[in-house]
């Protein structure tokens, strides 16, 4: 499983979606907008969005802290 976290140092949203990865031992890559502009293109070309978080989890986009998105493909990739 792989799983990027774009984020920025301030946001809230983003530190909530970090502490609840970690507090589940699931390991991702933080990837910090605020300060990479090609990390930032990145983002917005899977996303379609400006706002943090996007998680990517393998394949699959998540706009924001969206807990149960976050857990369902969390199971998924898990059962592969």
């Amino acid at each position: 499983m792989d799983i990027k976290i774009f984020s920025t140092p301030t946001c809230p949203y983003c530190h909530q979606a970090k502490e609840y990865l970690s507090g589940k031992g699931v390991p991702y890559t933080d990837i910090d907008v605020s300060s990479d502009d090609a990390a930032r293109k990145e983002m917005v070309e899977v996303s379609g969005q400006m706002g943090v978080p996007v998680l990517v989890i393998d394949t699959q986009v998540v706009v924001g802290f969206d807990k149960n998105r976050i857990d369902s493909l969390l199971e998924t990739s898990h059962g592969k």
